[in-house]
């Protein structure tokens, strides 16, 4: 019937909640209409999106997600995991796609990834927290001599927050010393990166929290004035000046939000789709950055590469 219904004109109405300003993830969100086009779904024809952008104020979420509930729209997606939380939170009858958590049982907003039960499914936006201790040896292979690390986080993110651990751990067996810093908003990235000076840290590790990704060039530009060779967890930001990002490659697997969004308009139920994770991940470094580090990356990060930025 609601294939049918989508044949004979029906507009479906569904709700876009995001943590980052629109402009941020410009190419990520042509991405998913893309997939979404594919799939037979054209906004403006036959579906009807209503946006609503935190413009990476996280506190701003509770009350969009209130509006869209109000609106009644038909599926909510949300793509980062404090968007997911918050949608959940304002309803818990409206489907709910969610996009990159990294850990979306840990956080609460589904049983189990086979068995999601509830209003929420989606894709998770990494394979488990173990990520965090690949992109920590990486970056220590990068910059051999490293032995103080701090990790740069939003202290509004509670996901990221989860991840200390897993990371630390990590740097027990890289034999590195792992500090935590915390920001409340790109107002506060100079003086982290003083804080950074004082506590001698060596490199940078920072979260995949949507604050980093809206103010990345900012951050980029720090981290060279300061000499910190960094990982980051989006491409966007080494293509924006970053040293190196080994993550999901999220315009490519976005695509995969896209079906869940089929599925539910067609009248497939949330509790019923099981959330599917990445399997392939983007290891991607720029030279340029490098130089201006005063680093030589080894050739062996070269070679394990997937992108290198002259």
């Amino acid at each position: 019937l609601a294939t049918h219904a989508q044949q004979a004109g029906r507009i479906y109405r569904i709700g876009y909640l995001s943590t980052p300003t629109r402009k941020s993830v410009e190419r990520v969100h042509e991405s998913f209409l893309a997939a979404l086009r594919k799939q037979g779904w054209v906004e403006g024809k036959n579906l009807l999106i209503e946006y609503r952008w935190a413009d990476g104020n996280i506190e701003r979420l509770p009350g969009l997600a209130a509006e869209l509930v109000q609106l009644k729209v038909e599926l909510i997606v949300a793509p980062s995991v404090t968007a997911a939380l918050a949608a959940k939170k304002a309803t818990s009858s409206i489907p709910i796609v969610m996009i990159f958590p990294i850990d979306p049982v840990a956080s609460g907003l589904v049983a189990s990834l086979r068995r999601p039960g509830g209003n929420v499914t989606g894709t998770a936006g990494s394979a488990g927290r173990e990520i965090i201790g690949k992109q920590l040896q990486l970056l220590k292979e990068i910059a051999p001599h490293t032995s103080r690390v701090t990790f740069l986080s939003d202290a509004a993110d509670s996901d990221s927050q989860s991840s200390l651990k897993e990371l630390e751990s990590a740097g027990r067996t890289l034999r590195i010393q792992v500090h935590s810093l915390q920001v409340r908003g790109p107002d506060e990235f100079e003086g982290a990166f003083t804080t950074m000076a004082r506590d001698k840290a060596e490199a940078l590790l920072v979260s995949r929290d949507a604050l980093f990704l809206v103010h990345r060039k900012k951050l980029a530009e720090l981290a060279v004035k300061s000499r910190l060779p960094t990982m980051l967890n989006y491409t966007e930001a080494v293509e924006d000046g970053g040293l190196a990002a080994y993550s999901v490659n999220m315009s490519g697997f976005i695509g995969q939000a896209a079906n869940y969004v089929d599925k539910i308009l067609k009248g497939a139920k949330p509790a019923d789709l099981p959330v599917e994770q990445p399997t392939t991940f983007e290891f991607i470094v720029n030279l340029k950055t490098a130089k201006a580090l005063g680093i030589r990356i080894p050739d062996t990060i070269l070679l394990r590469a997937d992108r290198v930025i002259e």
